[in-house]
């Protein structure tokens, strides 16, 4: 028995042959060319043929209701307008290069650019840049990418796979998902956490010689034994069958309510990144959205949005989701999520530099079409504003006073605007967290941003494998800004969410409604295992016991939670 580790994406057990998914690799010629005008002929039908298929991929994909991965297919044909890409493949051609040579140096040079960012999302992006160039190859070369599956049902084994070769699998033959590179925010990871593969990414020491071999894949453990032995054959076999009658169970938790057994109630809502989530978030039965990510909007435009576009993809998602609670992050553009039409300055330390609420309150007319498109949009559904990266209590005055504007300019105009809308921060800074009492009495909900929270508290850069180890989301000084904030924001009347990585980790669920968080705010495939954590949890055990044992007994430490808030 041979056994491989890597790093889990999607738990679950997947029992079959292995298949090594092998793409092919094309040897670029780097001689010059006389003929240019042919080479540009060349990469136009090829831009133009990978396009339509990218748009044959939506197509399929909204068919099948996948509408949450659909989008990515509809940003490729996007990015395939692009004029600066499109520009520096046609300058390298003009000094006589090769379609093929332009297409490899020309995306690869934009997908440096996405990987040099902060922001692992978009790191993760630089996948899209590489899946199109490789297509654009496929097209160049006349190569016949079929039947690289195999046509037997397998556990597949890749270096990496892009969004066009994951939604090109026959999902009948994929049992389970491996690959040696990856990331957790790639879209081969978004699309195995969507499709419920079993998966592991990074597992760097499989080999092909495994072609063909029996495995099984237990990704809770993050590795794949292959040629397992008969032990180890029993017992996840019978956990496989176990997570099928979990899963029939979670599926019957629709329509229940959140709410623990003493009857302490949570409201569970999703992470959402444009209006092709609304699906994901209806089926995984979601209460409402605690962060629509409005920087989508930006990024998926050639230029700065208008007002109108902006009020198009706001009305789409309030109007698809309504009467659930929508919670829109106004723009989190800067540091990392450049946006060449924006001119931002390069900063030297971008994490603290000038983003997110920083460039809207210094680019007032920026704001403002942002802040009326929402205002003209809440009135097709239930819309909350929610401004990030506040570490002061004038700014969160500020940003209500230009709301304000827009309101009565478009009163003035006639445009209709709800009556009630909840106004919100996100806090993720210690900054925000110590200043929470004053916050609250400007705002109707706080969010908590624990990825951002950790990363500014801890002085670790999450993005850097170096500091790994160093790394603790559960840090004591976390777990305290946390309560801290929660605590305060119920001093005043102001509720309180969580909407980072932490809301969705199962060791942390109980603590935090034992604390009286209000809403957490996960993945939309979370919801249901969330909402079953939740109704299996009994916070009666924990209520203050006055009794003089009781009390003696409050006095001693308790494990790291009760040393921190004893």
């Amino acid at each position: 028995m041979q056994t491989f580790k890597g790093t889990k994406i999607v738990n679950g057990i997947a029992i079959g042959k292995i298949k090594i998914y092998k793409a092919p690799v094309y040897e670029i010629n780097e001689e010059l060319v006389s003929d240019i005008a042919a080479e540009l002929e060349r990469f136009e039908a090829a831009r133009v043929k990978v396009q339509e298929d990218q748009n044959a991929l939506y197509e399929k994909e909204i068919k099948e209701g996948h509408k949450d991965t659909a989008g990515i297919f509809e940003a490729h044909a996007i990015m395939l307008d692009d004029e600066d890409l499109i520009d520096s493949c046609k300058e390298i051609m003009s000094e006589g290069h090769t379609a093929e040579f332009a297409v490899r140096d020309g995306f690869e040079a934009a997908a440096e650019m996405f990987r040099n960012m902060d922001d692992e999302y978009f790191q993760a992006r630089s996948a899209d840049v590489i899946d199109l160039k490789n297509s654009m190859l496929d097209v160049l070369f006349g190569a016949d990418t079929a039947n690289l599956q195999g046509t037997e049902p397998a556990i597949l084994v890749a270096e990496d796979l892009a969004p066009s070769e994951t939604v090109k699998l026959d999902k009948s033959l994929l049992l389970g998902l491996v690959t040696r590179q990856g990331s957790s925010n790639s879209h081969t990871a978004i699309l195995a956490r969507s499709m419920n593969w079993p998966t592991i990414i990074q597992c760097h020491d499989i080999t092909d010689d495994c072609d063909g071999k029996f495995a099984i894949l237990d990704s809770y453990n993050s590795c794949i034994y292959v040629e397992p032995a008969q032990y180890v054959i029993d017992e996840l076999t019978a956990k496989q069958h176990e997570d099928r009658e979990k899963e029939a169970k979670l599926q019957q938790l629709k329509g229940k309510p959140s709410e623990t057994k003493d009857g302490y109630k949570v409201r569970l809502y999703a992470n959402i990144g444009g209006p092709k989530d609304i699906n994901a978030v209806i089926e995984n039965d979601a209460e409402g959205v605690g962060l629509f990510r409005s920087e989508f909007v930006y990024l998926d435009s050639k230029t700065d949005p208008t007002e109108d576009e902006q009020f198009a993809a706001y009305k789409k998602v309030l109007e698809g989701l309504a009467p659930r609670l929508v919670i829109i992050r106004t723009c989190d553009i800067g540091a990392d999520k450049t946006i060449d039409y924006m001119k931002l300055d390069k900063e030297e330390n971008p994490a603290l530099g000038f983003r997110a609420v920083r460039i809207c309150l210094n680019r007032r007319e920026f704001f403002k079409r942002q802040l009326r498109a929402l205002l003209r949009a809440s009135t097709f559904g239930n819309l909350g504003i929610m401004f990030p990266m506040i570490i002061s209590k004038w700014e969160v005055q500020e940003c209500k006073e230009i709301l304000e504007e827009c309101k009565k300019e478009l009163q003035a105009e006639g445009k209709a605007i709800a009556e009630k809308i909840e106004i919100g921060i996100m806090i993720e800074t210690p900054a925000a967290a110590l200043c929470a009492d004053e916050l609250a009495e400007e705002v109707d909900f706080f969010s908590l941003g624990t990825n951002d929270l950790t990363q500014y508290t801890c002085a670790i850069d999450r993005q850097s494998a170096n500091l790994e180890r160093f790394s603790d989301t559960h840090h004591p000084a976390v777990l305290r800004l946390i309560r801290e904030t929660i605590e305060a924001g119920h001093r005043h009347n102001t509720w309180v969410g969580i909407c980072g990585e932490l809301g969705a980790d199962p060791e942390l669920t109980e603590e935090f409604l034992k604390w009286g968080v209000d809403e957490l705010s996960v993945n939309p495939k979370s919801i249901l295992p969330l909402r079953d954590r939740v109704r299996n949890a009994d916070l009666s055990k924990h209520k203050e016991d006055k009794s003089p044992a009781a009390q003696a007994e409050a006095g001693k430490p308790k494990g790291l939670l009760g040393r921190l808030f004893s």
